[in-house]
């Protein structure tokens, strides 16, 4: 027994100073915003033919902003941004979840049309993967490279054919990844598409901090891992107490000390987050930018709560959007102070950036673009695996009625997630289940779903009262569905078929494909790069330069030599080959 106990508690300290090693490396590789030097006059930039665009993504946060009529959400900067700005009231994401949201975010594409619907793909029971869109599919800071653009990306990725962190996707995506000069590293007169991504408001934020003894070893490595996500502690930022007595709790959650504890941790880190987008539109303003940068400011799904993170209710999938329209790029009906009501999916956002950079919109993406006189008359949202649970949810909303239609109807939202249930509300929630202590408000959720949901947002906004089974409701029952089929069938769902199988077509070997080698040619005294892989996307470098996207032949200078190499989204990216080799590098 003692060689047992001696053998178990080796393991234990291996395990802890594995995890240790990997906390410490990934915090030193961290991103970390620092301070700039500015010239001791305000810079003067001449105005450029197109904007520069700049995309502020929060993490896991509903409208939880004063701009919005949240009088308890501490957001200063983002309520001066609304003040001169316009405010989208009826953005909704593609899911409820981080990884597949980014995904259709990226592309353009609704997730279940390319494979990239489950959260996630690193995180599937039988081994991870990567989703492998149709070839022709690109993200669409790529495309705006290709136009021209300076892209450049901070903190995060996750779009499915990537994981969660920077510089892990296809290197033709981003110019620049983690960079702290942002837009300072472009050419000069090049415009820019920058993507800030802040962790502050994230689910990992509920957790509680160190000094608290640690539910799991999962929680122990957030606690440990958590400050090196917050680009506002490298700033010197805390955010500021909300008295938890005055929050205003929905129905569907108890009134418990612990419950409104962890929502005010939230509202802290909401105004983190606030005092960091203070900081970053103030060196946009100092480096004489913010005249000549259309800011667009959301966040990638609702709160990060239980009962709304993971789930098609409109707590899980409508966010806020503030936009700030610089005059010379500003639609006719973007006036300063405004709302715009129009319902809005996350994949009309890929069309918007490219219709603003004069770019042509490809033909795959499913979204409508801002710009546009089309309005939408549905919105539609998906859930699949969350992590070790295994959904198939699919709904479609209008302005005042959501459908939801479930492939596994016995199981609740409410489920058991190892993750989710490090968070003390949801440990609490669960016990106070078992003890019958919960009102048929909170039960609900721990359910089954049922193969039917529909609501009317107008009389039952909290989602709480399903009327599929209403007669009175029949003819508007009848519409949902057809609206809903009518989207399944014209852009696919790869959930038609398991995970499983959906990954032995993305692998047909049973291992992640590589993309062949490109192959260098000369032409007219320059360099023609293609590739044999349809779709594949292309880069470059002269010696040991950056990494170029490859668009059309390139003169190589005398004396310098030429790298090439390719990747299709998915895929591992294909060795490097030098001009007048034919073996990679």
């Amino acid at each position: 027994m003692k060689k047992v106990l001696k053998w178990f508690a080796g393991l234990l300290v291996v395990m802890f100073l594995l995890v240790g090693i990997g906390i410490f490396f990934l915090y030193r590789s961290s991103f970390k915003l620092k301070p700039w030097k500015y010239p001791p006059q305000q810079v003067s930039v001449p105005h450029p033919d197109r904007p520069n665009i700049l995309f502020l993504v929060a993490e896991d946060m509903s409208p939880r902003v004063g701009a919005y009529g949240d009088s308890l959400a501490q957001t200063p900067t983002l309520d001066r941004l609304a003040a001169v700005g316009v405010r989208y009231t009826n953005v909704f994401t593609t899911a409820g979840v981080c990884a597949p949201s980014r995904a259709a975010l990226i592309t353009g594409m609704n997730q279940i049309s390319m494979g990239g619907q489950h959260m996630r793909t690193d995180s599937r029971p039988a081994g991870s993967y990567y989703c492998v869109p149709p070839p022709q599919v690109k993200a669409y800071p790529e495309l705006l490279r290709a136009a021209g653009y300076y892209t450049f990306n901070i903190f995060k990725e996750d779009y499915q054919f990537s994981h969660m962190r920077t510089k892990t996707g296809p290197f033709t995506i981003w110019d620049a990844e983690d960079d702290n000069n942002l837009w300072r590293s472009r050419r000069e007169g090049q415009p820019f598409f920058g993507m800030i991504n802040m962790m502050e408001t994230h689910e990992t934020g509920l957790f509680t901090p160190l000094g608290h003894w640690p539910h799991s070893l999962m929680h122990l490595m957030i606690q440990v891992l958590r400050p090196s996500m917050l680009m506002s502690r490298s700033l010197g930022i805390k955010g500021q107490t909300v008295d938890p007595e005055k929050i205003l709790l929905p129905p569907y959650y108890p009134d418990t000390k612990t419950v409104r504890s962890d929502i005010a941790r939230f509202y802290r880190n909401i105004n983190a987050m606030d005092a960091l987008v203070g900081d970053i539109l103030d060196r946009l303003k100092k480096d004489g930018l913010w005249e000549s940068t259309i800011v667009v400011w959301t966040t990638d799904h609702g709160d990060c709560l239980p009962r709304a993170k993971r789930d098609l209710t409109d707590s899980g999938l409508r966010v806020p959007m503030i936009i700030h329209w610089p005059k010379a790029f500003r639609p006719e009906r973007a006036k300063p102070g405004t709302v715009d009501r129009r319902l809005i999916s996350f994949v009309d956002l890929a069309p918007t950036f490219l219709d603003l950079a004069g770019a042509p919109i490809p033909d795959y993406m499913q979204g409508i673009s801002l710009l546009s006189d089309s309005t939408r008359q549905y919105i539609y949202a998906a859930k699949d695996r969350m992590d070790e649970v295994y959904y198939r949810q699919r709904a479609v909303r209008d302005t005042a009625y959501k459908y939801i239609r479930s492939w596994y109807p016995q199981v609740p939202d409410g489920a058991h997630i190892a993750f989710r249930d490090n968070i003390d509300m949801m440990r609490q929630m669960w016990k106070m289940l078992d003890k019958g202590e919960l009102s048929p408000e909170q039960r609900l959720w721990f359910e089954p779903t049922g193969e039917e949901r529909l609501y009317d947002l107008k009389k039952d906004p909290m989602e709480l009262h399903n009327v599929a089974g209403d007669t009175a409701y029949a003819a508007v029952l009848a519409r949902m569905r057809g609206a809903l089929d009518d989207w399944l069938n014209r852009i696919g769902d790869w959930s038609e078929v398991t995970e499983d199988e959906m990954v032995k077509r993305f692998y047909p070997n049973g291992e992640r494909p590589v993309t062949p080698q490109p192959q260098i040619t000369m032409q007219d005294g320059r360099a023609v790069i293609t590739c044999p892989e349809q779709g594949a996307s292309l880069g470059y470098r002269l010696d040991e330069g950056p990494w170029l996207l490859y668009t059309g032949p390139v003169t190589v200078p005398a004396g310098h030599s030429l790298a090439a190499k390719a990747v299709r989204y998915g895929w591992k990216e294909s060795g490097e080959v030098t001009w007048g080799q034919s073996a990679p590098k």
